[in-house]
């Protein structure tokens, strides 16, 4: 990762010159709790400015890290960078918490995040990754291999997820996937099994083929279920 990540910012200097302000790598690939089959290597690059002309030049760098098998670096300005954080409260937050500096400045370290929004966001975006989730187990609730790999690959984003609104409801959370698990249950007053064995999974402690992968994914959704209503609880207590 680390080879590949030096390439990575050895390209977009060579590709956008003294217009690059700063590249942030964040999420689990910056503190360690990273696990190459499943978690995305999340980069953020900060620009003077963003046209077309950056657009473009961006493009064959951009083509080669997908070709890595990587999503796309995100790409703000600078200016977006300081007015987004009431847009992206979540993702910024992460950013505070788990960051890496590959190049220039440490942009992250000098915003200040408007939370005003973070409750609604993080309501939208767990009901939005339950609809597609849903949307997506349609087509392959007889795919066993499908399914489980479906429900592996996004137990990551609904456990950071879980951590938001854990920390929204003034709780201390620790980054650590196993540590967030753990107050989750408490928070939540049930039992996370579904998520501990996608964990376990991951960590290869669980065999794949061990698993019954229609049971696990329907204790999942009511897992997630109770963690969306936890959310909506929270608007209640505020109104």
């Amino acid at each position: 990762m680390q080879r590949e990540l030096t390439a990575l910012v050895n390209r977009l200097t060579g590709a956008f010159g003294g217009r690059l302000v700063s590249v942030v790598l964040y999420g689990s690939a910056a503190d360690g709790d990273h696990h190459g089959h499943f978690s995305d290597i999340n980069v953020f690059c900060v620009l003077q400015q963003l046209t077309p002309k950056e657009l473009a030049d961006s493009e064959p760098v951009f083509r080669w890290w997908r070709e890595l098998g990587h999503p796309a670096p995100l790409l703000m300005t600078e200016e977006e960078t300081r007015s987004s954080t009431d847009c992206f409260p979540i993702e910024f937050q992460d950013m505070k918490e788990r960051r890496k500096v590959l190049f220039g400045r440490d942009v992250i370290a000098e915003i200040e995040i408007d939370c005003t929004f973070w409750r609604a966001q993080l309501e939208h975006d767990l009901r939005v990754k339950l609809l597609r989730l849903r949307q997506q187990a349609a087509g392959i609730l007889s795919d066993r291999d499908r399914l489980l790999r479906l429900c592996l690959d996004s137990v990551s984003t609904f456990v950071v997820l879980g951590r938001h609104a854990l920390l929204y409801s003034g709780k201390q959370v620790p980054v650590t996937k196993r540590e967030i698990l753990r107050e989750m249950e408490t928070a939540l007053g049930i039992p996370m099994t579904a998520f501990g064995d996608l964990l376990s999974i991951r960590e290869r402690t669980t065999a794949p083929q061990d698993t019954d992968a229609a049971a696990l994914f329907d204790k999942y959704l009511k897992q997630i279920a109770a963690l969306v209503a936890f959310v909506d609880r929270m608007e209640e207590r505020q109104s």
